[in-house]
C-alpha cells in the first residue's frame, strides 16, 4: 500500500496538477485583487502620487490623484514593482518589457500604461528619467505603501533593507474592473508580469 501510494505521489499528472495548484494559490491567497474585482472599491480613499521632481510638488501643492481619475472610464495596464526605484529586475526587465511594447499596447486600445511601486514620487521620478520611461509609461508612487496593503498585495522585504513594499504583478483594468492579474510566486521572479503575458490576456 505504502508503495502504491508513493508511486502515485511520484507520477507526472500528480506532480503537474500540484504545480497548477500552486501557482494558482500563490496568485490568489495574499491578494484580494482578482478578476471582476472594482480596484477603486477595493482601495478607498487612496490616492497615488504621480511621479515628478520637488518644485513639481511644491507647485501642486503636493496633490494627489485619486485612484477614480486613473481608472474610470479608461483602458489601463498597470503593474507594481517590489524594489521600484533603481533595483535590479525593475530597471533592468520589468520596466523595459513595456516601455519596449507601447505601440502594441497602443493598438490594442489602451488608454495608459502604468507602473507604480512603494517609492516617493521624487526618487520615482528621478529614475523614470534616468532609464528614459517617462515619456511612455506613468509613474505613480505609493509613498506610504496603502494602495498595495489594500489589496493585498503588499510584502516585507526588510531582509532586502527595502522594508514594507509589495509583490511583483501586473493587471489590465477597463473603466476599473480588473479583468486579468498575474503575481509573480517570489518579488524577484519575473514570468508572468511583463508586458508580453498581459498583451495576450487583453
Amino acid at each position: 500500500m505504502a508503495m502504491s501510494i508513493l508511486k502515485l505521489r511520484n507520477s507526472p499528472a500528480l506532480r503537474s496538477a500540484a504545480s497548477i495548484a500552486r501557482i494558482g494559490v500563490s496568485s490568489r491567497a495574499f491578494s484580494k485583487l482578482s478578476e471582476g474585482t472594482d480596484i477603486t472599491s477595493a482601495a478607498p480613499g487612496v490616492s497615488l502620487q504621480k511621479a515628478r521632481s520637488w518644485d513639481e510638488g511644491v507647485s501642486s501643492k503636493f496633490s494627489t490623484t485619486p485612484l477614480s481619475d486613473i481608472f474610470k472610464g479608461k483602458k489601463v495596464v498597470i503593474f507594481g514593482l517590489p524594489g521600484g526605484a533603481y533595483t535590479g529586475v525593475c530597471s533592468q526587465q520589468h520596466v523595459p518589457s513595456y516601455k519596449s511594447h507601447m505601440d502594441k499596447f497602443k493598438a490594442k486600445g489602451i488608454d495608459s500604461v502604468i507602473c507604480v511601486s512603494v517609492n516617493d514620487p521624487y526618487t520615482l521620478n528621478g529614475w523614470a528619467e534616468k532609464i528614459g520611461a517617462k515619456d511612455a509609461i506613468e509613474f505613480y508612487g505609493d509613498f506610504d505603501g496603502k494602495f498595495h496593503k489594500s489589496l493585498g498585495l503588499d510584502k516585507d522585504l526588510s531582509a532586502a533593507l527595502l522594508g514594507p513594499r509589495s509583490e511583483r504583478w501586473s493587471a489590465y483594468v477597463e473603466d476599473g474592473k480588473v479583468k486579468a492579474v498575474n503575481v509573480e510566486e517570489a518579488p524577484s521572479d519575473f514570468k508572468v508580469t511583463g508586458a508580453e503575458v498581459i498583451l495576450g490576456q487583453i
